[in-house]
C-alpha cells in the first residue's frame, strides 16, 4: 500500500466509511473533518479537495487488487475459486461508493480508468472456470459456453448491491447482506458441477465463511 502518515491514512479511512454511508455527493469535508475532531484546514493540508479524497481511496482500492494479483499462488481449485469471489464481495463492499459514485466525482464508471482491474477480475474469473473444465468438474453438457457463465457470475457478485438497494431496500447493507451474493453466486455454479466437486466447493465455502467472520467484517 502507498505509504501515508497516520494522520492521512485516518483521513482515508474516515472518508471511505461516510462516502459509503451517505454517499460522495452528500459528504461534506467538514463533516469528514469534524468525524475525526480535526479542523477543516488540517484535513485539506494533506487532501485538499474532496475529489482528492476519494481519488486516493479509489487508487489503494486499485492496489489492493493489483497486490492481490500479483501475489496470487495457486492451490486446490475449490479453494481458489472461492477465495477469488468472496475477495471480490469483499472489496466492492468496502469500497461499494467507488462503484456507486465514481461518475460523480472521476468523470466515468470505474470500469473505464485505464488502470482498472475489473476486467482483470473478469479474466481471472474465467480463467478459474477454465481450470474447473479441464479437471472435468462439470458435468457432461452442464458448461454449453464459458464465458457467458463467466460474465453472468461476474455479473451477479459485482451488482449484488445494487440488487439488496433496489430490490430489497437496503440502504446500508452489512457483510452479511453482501455475503449473500456469494451464496447466490454458488446457486447458478454449483449444479453445474459433478456431486464430489459440489462437496469440494461447499466445504471451501465454509472454510472462507469462518476467515471472514475471524477478520471482523460486518
Amino acid at each position: 500500500m502507498t505509504q501515508r502518515s497516520a494522520t492521512a491514512s485516518r483521513i482515508l479511512e474516515a472518508s471511505r466509511e461516510l462516502f459509503n454511508m451517505k454517499g460522495y455527493a452528500a459528504t461534506s469535508v467538514t463533516e469528514i473533518a469534524a468525524s475525526l475532531g480535526m479542523s477543516q484546514g488540517n484535513l485539506t493540508y494533506h487532501f485538499p479537495t474532496k475529489q482528492a479524497l476519494a481519488m486516493a481511496i479509489e487508487d489503494d482500492l486499485l492496489e489492493i487488487m493489483q497486490g492481490r494479483r500479483a501475489n496470487a499462488n495457486e492451490s486446490a481449485i475449490a479453494d481458489d475459486y472461492i477465495e477469488h469471489v468472496t475477495f471480490g464481495m469483499e472489496i466492492t463492499w468496502r469500497y461499494r461508493f467507488v462503484m456507486r459514485d465514481r461518475p460523480i466525482y472521476g468523470g466515468g464508471p470505474i470500469g473505464q480508468r485505464p488502470d482498472s482491474q475489473l476486467a482483470n477480475d473478469l479474466g481471472d474469473l474465467t480463467g478459474l472456470l477454465r481450470r474447473m473444465e479441464a479437471q472435468g468438474l462439470f458435468f457432461e453438457g452442464a458448461l454449453e459456453d464459458l464465458e457467458l457463465l463467466a460474465r453472468s457470475l461476474w455479473i451477479v457478485s459485482r451488482f449484488w448491491i445494487d440488487y439488496l438497494k433496489e430490490v430489497e431496500g437496503l440502504i446500508q447493507p452489512r457483510w452479511s447482506d453482501q455475503e449473500r451474493g456469494i451464496d447466490q453466486h454458488l446457486a447458478l455454479l454449483l449444479p453445474r458441477l459433478r456431486t464430489s466437486a459440489q462437496r469440494e466447493f461447499e466445504d471451501a465455502r465454509n472454510r472462507q465463511r469462518h476467515l471472514s467472520k475471524t477478520r471482523g467484517l460486518d
